[in-house]
């Protein structure tokens, strides 16, 4: 039995006005033209020798070019469809989204026909309301903004 594949991400949340939740779309010619459940928490695989927090912070920062600190709330680990464990942690904080910078990844496009090509991990991120982060992340992941806001009681704001 192979082990569980884990990651471990951050929510980034700002509340200007109304709540709003920082979410990224991955790069690459797979999910170029997939918008609505495409959308992610900026997260990445770690294994049993990294703590976890750390590993969401180096994902974050890969994906994003930001280092993130702040009074991190854990959130409850999901398991989203192919059996992918996440680990989740909230923190607030205001990031540029229209200026990230992701780190790259190679892969063999259009596939069998021997041209590889580079393409960023994250091609584009956003800040969305309650309603709009539902829609657009991945649906494992919604329950990871309702704890949060549930938690901070965002709802009422």
């Amino acid at each position: 039995m192979k082990p569980t594949r884990k990651s471990a991400g951050i929510l980034l949340y700002r509340i200007p006005n109304i709540p709003e939740f920082f979410l990224i779309h991955p790069g690459g010619p797979f999910w170029a033209k997939k918008d609505i459940g495409s959308w992610s928490i900026p997260k990445g695989e770690f294994d049993d020798n990294e703590d976890a927090l750390e590993a969401a912070k180096r994902e974050f920062k890969e994906e994003t070019g930001t280092d993130l600190s702040g009074d991190f709330i854990s959130l409850t680990p999901i398991t989203q469809k192919a059996g992918k464990q996440v680990y989740a942690w909230a923190v607030q904080g205001d990031i540029d989204a229209e200026t990230i910078q992701s780190n790259t990844f190679k892969m063999e496009w259009p596939p069998k026909s021997g041209q590889w090509k580079s393409y960023p991990e994250v091609d584009k991120a956003g800040w969305f309301d309650f309603e709009t982060a539902k829609e657009k992340i991945n649906p494992a992941q919604v329950v990871l903004i309702e704890e949060l806001s549930e938690k901070l009681n965002l709802q009422n704001l």
